[in-house]
């Protein structure tokens, strides 16, 4: 479900001191209902998943094939235009408490590397040609007080007329393709991920 800008911006998530030059793009809660402390499980699932789409109805397979086929022949998503490169990594920014604080495993898949993951809490980055962009997952209380649930929240900050060109050309796609379907399978995977025995997904 979509939810209003103050769905994040009215909770005082770490990740606002590190992205006060970055706008705030989307904000969605996720289908992932949960104890309080689950969020390192969200974690560990989107982490070690997420494979670019390839479970995902045919559409949206068609469409991450076409970004990645032209990120490719543009140059997009080449090692130079990346973190540490175009860009550097907002780590340089954090605090000590946070630097110190875990960072969840690396992605198998996503170009994504993670920030912090505290309890309630958690952020990665990817940048490239036309952003450098930020997942935040914030983990709160339902209504009824009596579970919680994660919320996502997008924060990007484009790469001059590309990358403002980029967003402006991907938002219908996103809001009205990808995002319901994205959540759709995060629900599903989160039932599945939730259910498998511990010492099971170790060895997956």
């Amino acid at each position: 479900m979509k939810l209003p800008r103050s769905a994040h911006t009215g909770m005082p998530w770490r990740i606002h001191e590190l992205t006060r030059d970055f706008r705030l793009e989307d904000v969605w809660a996720l289908p992932t209902p949960g104890a309080k402390g689950d969020l390192h499980l969200l974690a560990e699932m989107t982490a070690s998943g997420g494979d670019r789409g390839a479970d995902w109805p045919p559409l949206i397979r068609a469409l991450w094939a076409l970004r990645w086929k032209l990120g490719g022949a543009l140059g997009w998503d080449r090692e130079q235009t990346g973190l540490g490169a175009r860009v550097p990594s907002l780590r340089e920014r954090m605090p000590a408490d946070l630097r110190d604080a875990p960072r969840c495993p690396g992605f198998a898949t996503l170009p994504f590397r993670s920030l912090y993951l505290l309890e309630d809490e958690w952020a990665a980055e990817l940048a490239n040609s036309t952003v450098h962009a930020v997942m935040h997952i914030g983990w709160v209380p339902d209504r009824t007080g009596e579970g919680y649930h994660a919320r996502m929240a997008v924060l990007v900050r484009p790469n001059g007329l590309l990358g403002r060109a980029y967003m402006a050309a991907i938002a219908p796609l996103r809001h009205l393709l990808v995002y319901p379907a994205m959540m759709s399978r995060i629900g599903r995977e989160w039932r599945r991920f939730t259910s498998t025995p511990t010492m099971e997904r170790g060895r997956s």
